[in-house]
C-alpha cells in the first residue's frame, strides 16, 4: 500500500536522524515541499466554522506543535488569508473548503471517502490539505504532521522534547495514514492506585462533582485523550477504582465528545455505567440516578435496571459517540453472586437490549467481553444477538484464552480482544514497571489478527505512564499488523528510540529497551520472593520467603544478577550521553525502569544470599544485611528521583507503588500473597520482605567451605562436600568453592588438590571474611573414565576434602553431531535445531526472544507423527530412561478442541503426546492454582520419559499436534539434571 511504503521510509529515515539535525526526515529540504515555517514565517491554518469539533480542536494543536518546533506560532482561522502559505484542514462532507477542491477535481478522494478513520494529505493549488474521510481520520492525519516535525507523542506523558527546527518544510506527496486493521483501538486506565490515584488529584486538582475530590476530570482526561489519539487509538475505558467518569467531573463526556474519542466501559461495568457510581448512591434515599440496594439481577433487577436506563439515557442526553458494554459480573470485578446459569445471562442481555431500544438505537456498538467465568456462558453455547461484537480476552498475564472457531460461520458481530500489561489479582499483582515482552505481544496479536479478530481491540495499562512502550507497540499493531511481521520487532524499537531521543542514541537505547523486555519477561519483579514447587502428585506450594532463581545450581542467582547489573550500566552510560533535554525523557521511558530493577535483582540476590550464609554461619552474612539495606534506600532513592528530581517536580506522587514486601501475612493479612502490601492506606513505604537476618560472630577464626551446587557448609553437614561432576563437554567448565570465616579473625587458608591437573585459582590466600576459587580441569591431561579426586582445604587449625568427580568420556568422531550430554543433562534452546521439517504448507518459524511456534498460526491439528516437526541431533552417553522437560510459553487452549498438545519421540519411536492445557489445569476457564504457577513462572513445564537404547547419537523430535504451542527450550535429563527455575545452560554443541 502507498500509504505505507511512505510510513516506512519516514520512520526509517527518522531512525537516521540525531536530535538538533539540519532536516528532519520526513521533511522536505529548504526551498521543495510546502513552506509550513520559512524564514520566521508559518503558514496560516485554516478549519470551516462549521467543520467537526474534534478536527477543530486539533487544528489548534498542530499550531501549538510549530510553535514548540520553531517557536514560531501560526494563526488558526476559519477564512482563507488573501496571500501566503495556507494548511487547509477539513473533513470530506463537512469542509465546505475540501470538498470544493473534490468537486473541482483538484483533489481525489475516491480512495478515501466512504472508509473508516482514513486520513489523506496532499499540496492542491500550494495548499497543503489535511483531510479524512471522518473527524478521526482527519485528526491522525494531522497528528502525523506533528510526529514529521518532530512532536512525539509522549511529548506531554513522557516530557519528550521537540526536536527544534527555524525551517519546516513538508513534501507534497499525496500520503495516506491507510485505514486502520482494527476498527476501535485503544485501552483502559486501572488498577490506578496507588501512582495515578496519588499524582493525578495533586496535579489536576479536585474532582468537579461534590464530594468526591479525585482529580479524575476533564483537565486530566484532555491529556489522555491527546495522546491516544496522536498514536491512532480512539476508544477508552476510563478508571473505575473509586472513580466515575461522569461524576467526578459533568464535562467528561463533553470532552470526549469534544475530542472525538469513542468512549466505553469496562467489561464489569455495562450500560454505560462503572460500579463506582452504583456505590455511591446504593443508599435508599440517596440515590439520583436509580440504583439502590444489592448488586444482584435476581434478588434487585428492577432497581438495576433502571440504573442502567438512566446510563443510556445520559448517553442520549449528551450524545457522545460510545460502545456500550452488555452482560454482568459481581461488584467489586468478580463473579456474579447470582451465579452462572445461561438462562440469567440471556435475561440480562436482553433486558439491556431492550433499554437500547427504547432509549436509544440497538444500532450502537456494543460489546460483550467474555472475562474470566464470563467465558464459560460462550463454552456452554450462550451467543449474543448478531451485531454484539464479541471480546475474548487473555488470562490477565498476556496469554489469550479463546480464539473465534474457524469452522463455524462467523459472528457477524465480530470479535475483540481484552489484553493486559497490568494485573491486579492471582498469582500476584503486577503494577510497578513495564514487563511486557514485545516477542510474546506480537505473538498473541498476530494470532488474534490471524483468526479474524479484528473490532475491537483494548488493553489494560493500569497507570499509563510506565507501560508507554507496549502501549504504543499494541497500537501500532492493531493500526496495521502487515507492517510488523516478527523480523521487524527490532526496527519498531529502534523506532521507537528514535522519535522520542533522536537518531544518535537510537540503536544503543533501543538495545537497553530491548534487554530490558527480555530479562523482565522471565518474570514479574514483584514475585522475586516468591518460590512456586510442583511436586511429582501435582501438589503445588507457595514459599513467599524465598527466591526462585536458585541459589546453589548453575549459578543462576549470581548469573540474572550479573546481567541486570550490567544492563543497568548500560542505561547509565547512555544517560551520560543524553543530551540535557532529554535527560528527564530518558530517566522515565528507559532510565527508571532499567536502574531500580537492576537494583532490585541486587537487592534480592544480597537478601537471599544473606538468608543462606546465616545458616551457613558465614561472617560475611552481615555484610549481605547491610548491603540489602542499602539497596532498599538506592529503591526509595530512584522513586523519589522520578517523584521531585524530574520535570519540576511534574510527576510528584507518580512512583509510589510497592513491590518489595509481597507476601508479608504477619503484617498485611490474609491477602498480602497477591495483594500489593498496604498498612496505613499507601503512605508507608514498602519494607524488605523476608526481613534479613545478622548473626553473633565470634572473635576467633573458624574455618569454613561451600561448594557449588549445595546450600550446605563444612565443617558440620553430614559426609564430604562434593563439586558437581566435570566433564570436558560442559559449557560452563569452571566449578567454585568458597572458603569463608566464622569468625572476625582473619586466618590464612590453603587449597591442594590431590592431583595436578585438577586447577584451583587461587590456590589459597588470606581470609578475613570469604574467598571464592574456581576449579578447573586440565583435560589434555586427566585420565579417561571417571575419577574423583580429593581438594583438601586447610584454615584455622581445621581442614575440609571436598570431593571433584572428574568424568573424561571419550566422543568419538562419529558421535560429534549436535549437543552433548554432560553434568547429567543435554540442554537446547529451541531456534537451535538441527532440521525444520514442515508438513504440507504448516512448519515452525522463530520468534526472535520468545521460541519456535507453527506458522500459520491458523493451521489445522495433526495426528501425532503427521505433523511439522523440529529435530535436535544429541550425543548421550546414558542409555535407558531419560526424562525431556519441554520448556513452553504458558499459553491456553484458544482452540476449539479439549486442550493444547505437543508429541515427543526419539529416533524412530512412537511420539508421546502432551495435553499441556490439561496438564496443567489452565484449561479450566476459572483460571486456577496450576494456572496461577504457569503465569507466575511464566512457563508450562510438562515431561515425557523415553527409553534410550545405546549411548550415541540421538535425534530427538518435537512435533506439532495443535497450533498455537510456544517452545522455548528442551532439557533432556538423563540423570543429573538439578533443579533451578530457568533450567541449566545450553549445552556444548557441534556443528551438523
Amino acid at each position: 500500500m502507498p500509504s505505507e511504503v511512505h510510513r516506512r521510509t519516514f520512520l526509517q529515515l527518522l531512525a537516521l536522524a540525531g536530535a538538533g539535525s539540519a532536516a528532519l526526515p520526513g521533511l522536505a529540504e529548504a526551498g521543495t515541499g510546502f513552506p509550513l515555517v520559512s524564514r520566521g514565517k508559518a503558514a496560516t491554518i485554516v478549519v470551516a466554522p462549521g467543520d467537526l469539533p474534534g478536527v477543530r480542536r486539533v487544528a489548534g494543536d498542530l499550531a501549538a506543535d510549530v510553535e514548540r518546533v520553531t517557536g514560531v506560532r501560526p494563526a488558526v482561522t476559519d477564512a482563507v488569508p488573501a496571500g501566503g502559505p495556507v494548511v487547509l484542514v477539513g473533513t470530506l462532507g463537512h469542509s465546505p473548503l475540501v470538498d470544493d477542491l473534490v468537486r473541482a477535481g483538484r483533489l481525489d478522494v475516491r480512495d478515501v471517502e466512504g472508509k473508516w478513520e482514513t486520513s489523506l494529505s496532499q499540496v492542491v493549488d500550494g495548499r497543503l490539505v489535511l483531510t479524512g474521510s471522518d473527524q478521526r481520520g482527519v485528526i491522525y492525519g494531522v497528528y502525523e504532521v506533528s510526529r514529521r516535525i518532530g512532536v512525539s507523542p509522549w511529548y506531554w506523558w513522557a516530557d519528550v522534547p521537540p526536536r527544534r527546527q527555524s525551517e519546516l518544510h513538508f513534501p507534497g506527496e499525496r500520503f495516506s495514514l491507510g485505514t486502520p486493521h482494527v476498527k476501535y483501538r485503544g485501552f483502559f486506565i486501572n488498577d490506578e492506585n496507588p501512582a495515578l490515584g496519588t499524582w493525578a488529584p495533586a496535579y489536576f486538582g479536585p474532582g468537579l462533582a461534590p464530594g468526591y475530590p479525585n482529580g479524575f476530570n476533564r483537565h486530566f482526561y484532555a491529556k489522555v485523550f491527546e495522546t491516544m489519539l496522536r498514536l491512532r487509538a480512539n476508544y477508552l475505558w476510563p478508571a473505575v477504582w473509586g472513580r466515575a467518569f461522569a461524576e467526578d467531573d459533568p464535562l467528561n463526556h463533553a470532552t470526549a465528545k469534544e475530542y472525538g474519542v469513542v468512549m466505553g466501559t469496562s467489561h464489569e461495568a455495562p450500560m454505560m455505567r462503572g460500579i463506582e457510581e452504583w456505590n455511591r448512591h446504593a443508599t435508599p434515599g440517596h440515590d439520583p440516578y436509580g440504583g439502590t440496594g444489592e448488586w444482584s439481577f435476581r434478588r434487585n433487577g428492577e432497581a438495576i435496571k433502571a440504573y442502567w436506563t438512566d446510563g443510556i439515557r445520559r448517553m442520549a442526553r449528551e450524545g457522545f459517540e460510545g460502545v456500550v458494554t452488555l452482560g454482568m459480573r459481581g461488584n467489586g470485578d468478580v463473579g456474579l453472586p447470582d451465579g452462572d446459569g445461561i438462562e440469567l445471562m440471556q435475561e440480562i442481555i436482553a433486558a439491556e437490549r431492550d433499554i437500547l431500544a427504547r432509549e436509544l438505537s440497538t444500532d450502537v456498538p456494543q460489546v460483550w467481553t467474555l472475562y474470566k467465568e464470563v467465558q464459560r456462558y460462550w463454552a456452554k453455547g450462550l451467543r449474543p444477538p448478531d451485531d454484539v461484537i464479541v471480546v475474548f480476552t487473555d488470562d490477565n498475564w498476556g496469554n489469550i484464552r479463546k480464539q473465534p472457531d474457524l469452522s463455524l460461520p462467523p459472528h457477524p458481530g465480530g470479535y475483540g480482544l481484552y489484553y493486559h500489561f497490568d494485573y491486579v489479582g492471582g498469582g500476584r499483582n503486577y503494577k510497578w514497571v513495564d514487563t511486557a515482552l514485545i516477542a510474546n505481544t506480537w505473538e498473541q496479536l498476530n494470532q488474534a489478527a490471524s483468526y479474524g479478530n479484528d473490532r475491537l481491540w483494548v488493553a489494560n495499562v493500569g497507570d499509563m505512564k510506565g507501560n508507554e512502550l507496549p502501549l504504543q507497540f499494541f497500537l501500532d499493531y492493531a493500526w496495521n499488523p502487515a507492517a510488523w511481521p516478527a523480523d521487524r520487532l527490532a526496527t519498531w524499537e529502534r523506532e521507537f528510540a528514535a522519535e522520542n531521543f533522536g537518531g544518535a542514541l537510537a540503536a544503543d537505547i533501543a538495545g537497553v529497551l530491548h534487554d530490558y523486555g527480555r530479562l523482565q519477561s522471565r518474570r514479574k519483579p514483584e514475585l522475586l520472593n516468591r518460590r512456586i514447587t510442583l511436586a511429582a502428585d501435582g501438589t503445588i506450594t507457595y514459599d513467599d520467603q524465598a527466591t526462585p532463581f536458585s541459589l546453589e545450581n548453575y549459578g543462576e542467582l549470581d548469573r540474572v544478577t550479573a546481567e541486570w547489573q550490567d544492563l543497568g550500566a548500560r542505561a547509565g552510560r547512555i544517560a551520560a550521553r543524553v543530551p540535557a533535554g532529554y535527560r528527564d525523557a530518558f530517566y522515565e521511558l528507559v532510565g527508571y525502569e532499567v536502574q531500580a530493577t537492576a537494583n532490585l535483582y541486587a537487592l534480592r540476590r544480597a537478601e537471599f544470599t544473606n538468608l543462606l550464609y546465616v545458616t551457613q554461619g558465614r561472617a560475611s552474612a552481615n555484610g549481605l544485611a547491610a548491603v540489602t539495606e542499602a539497596r532498599f534506600a538506592d529503591d526509595l532513592a530512584l522513586a523519589e528521583k522520578y517523584n521531585t528530581g524530574i520535570a519540576g517536580g511534574k510527576w510528584r506522587g507518580f512512583q509510589t507503588q510497592p513491590h518489595i514486601d509481597y507476601g508479608d501475612v504477619e503484617r498485611y493479612g490474609p491477602n498480602a500473597p497477591w495483594q500489593q502490601p498496604e498498612l496505613n492506606n499507601v503512605a508507608l513505604p514498602d519494607v524488605i520482605f523476608p526481613a534479613v537476618r545478622r548473626i553473633d560472630v565470634p572473635e576467633a577464626a573458624s574455618l569454613g567451605v561451600a561448594v557449588d551446587g549445595s546450600l550446605d557448609a563444612w565443617p558440620g553437614a553430614p559426609g564430604r562436600p562434593v563439586l558437581p561432576e566435570f566433564s570436558p563437554w560442559q559449557s560452563a567448565p569452571a566449578q567454585y568453592l568458597d572458603v569463608f570465616n566464622r569468625g572476625r579473625t582473619p586466618f590464612r587458608c590453603t587449597v591442594t588438590p590431590g592431583a595436578p591437573w585438577v586447577r584451583v585459582e587461587p590456590r589459597g590466600g588470606r581470609v578475613e571474611e570469604e574467598l571464592r576459587m574456581t576449579v578447573r580441569i586440565d583435560w589434555a591431561r586427566a585420565p579417561r573414565g571417571t575419577t574423583t579426586v580429593p581438594i583438601t582445604v586447610s584454615g584455622a587449625g581445621a581442614s575440609v576434602v571436598v570431593d571433584a568427580v572428574v568424568r573424561n568420556r571419550e566422543l568419538p568422531l562419529p558421535w560429534r553431531r549436535g549437543f552433548v550430554e554432560a553434568g547429567g543433562y543435554v540442554s537446547v534452546e529451541a531456534p537451535h535445531c538441527s532440521a525444520n521439517v514442515g508438513a504440507g504448507p504448516v512448519s515452525w518459524r522463530r520468534v526472535p526472544d520468545l521460541g519456535m511456534t507453527p506458522f500459520p498460526v491458523t493451521a489445522a491439528s495433526a495426528a501425532p507423527g503427521a505433523g511439522a516437526r523440529l529435530e535436535y541431533r544429541m550425543t548421550l552417553f546414558t542409555a535407558g530412561p531419560v526424562t525431556v522437560w519441554a520448556h513452553l510459553a504458558p499459553r491456553n487452549n484458544v482452540l476449539a478442541g479439549d486442550g493444547l498438545r505437543y508429541a515427543v519421540s526419539f529416533d524412530d519411536a512412537e511420539p508421546q503426546v502432551v495435553n499441556t492445557t490439561k496438564a496443567t489445569g489452565a484449561d479450566d476457564t476459572s483460571m486456577n492454582r496450576q494456572w496461577e504457577r504457569t503465569t507466575s513462572d511464566n512457563v508450562n513445564l510438562t515431561s515425557t520419559t523415553h527409553v534410550v537404547g545405546t549411548p550415541g547419537p540421538h535425534v530427538l523430535k518435537f512435533w506439532m499436534v495443535d497450533p498455537a504451542v510456544v517452545l522455548r527450550k528442551l532439557v533432556v535429563d538423563t540423570g543429573g539434571l538439578r533443579p533451578s527455575y530457568l533450567g541449566p545452560p545450553e549445552s556444548m554443541r557441534w556443528p551438523g
